[in-house]
Order: C-alpha cells, then sequence, then structure tokens
C-alpha cells in the first residue's frame, strides 16, 4: 500500500474521531447551538483536509489571529467559520480538552 493511501486512511480516521468526539461537547445554552459549532468545525477541517493544508495549524492560525485567509474558501468554509464567534470556538475546545483529559 503506497504512503499516500495510508497517510488518506489516517486522516478520514483522524476526522470521524474528531467528529464522533465533538458529537459529547457541550457549549452554549441549547443543543442546536452546540450542533451548529460541531458541524461548522468539521466542515472546516473537511474542506481544509481535502485542499491538503494541516487542518489544526489552520484553525490555530485563524483563532490567534482572527485572519480569515487562514481557512479556505472551498465549499464555503470560510464563511461558515465567520458565522461562529472566536471565544465560541476557543470555548468549544477548552471544554472538550477538559472534559477528555482532567
Amino acid at each position: 500500500m503506497s504512503d499516500k493511501t495510508n497517510i488518506d486512511r489516517f486522516e478520514t480516521q483522524k476526522l470521524d474521531g474528531l467528529k464522533e468526539a465533538l458529537k459529547d461537547v457541550t457549549l452554549g445554552a441549547n443543543e442546536g447551538e452546540r450542533n451548529a459549532v460541531n458541524r461548522t468545525i468539521a466542515d472546516v477541517y473537511e474542506a481544509l483536509r481535502e485542499k491538503g493544508y494541516n487542518p489544526v495549524n489552520q484553525i490555530v492560525g485563524y483563532i490567534i489571529s482572527g485572519d480569515p485567509t487562514y481557512i479556505t474558501s472551498y465549499k464555503d468554509a470560510r464563511k461558515k467559520m465567520a458565522k461562529l464567534e472566536q471565544d465560541e470556538l476557543l470555548e468549544e475546545i477548552v471544554n472538550y480538552y477538559i472534559n477528555n483529559n482532567l
């Protein structure tokens, strides 16, 4: 099996794991808001991966700088991410980390 096939399989497993993990993360007052944030993160992650970017590095760059060009416009990922407040996104990530590591 080629290295590219192994990398693609690994990336797919990471995305599936991310989607599964985000199902249980709580954010905001209601489940509808939480699901919207989770869907957006998963969609943006997938779009970045499909375009060949490192999704984690790009999302971190976006959170730190606020520069929307860190997020690809492919599949409207930039528009989707722009609908989220940066503090909502950071809160989601911190909640996930705390719930799964402490």
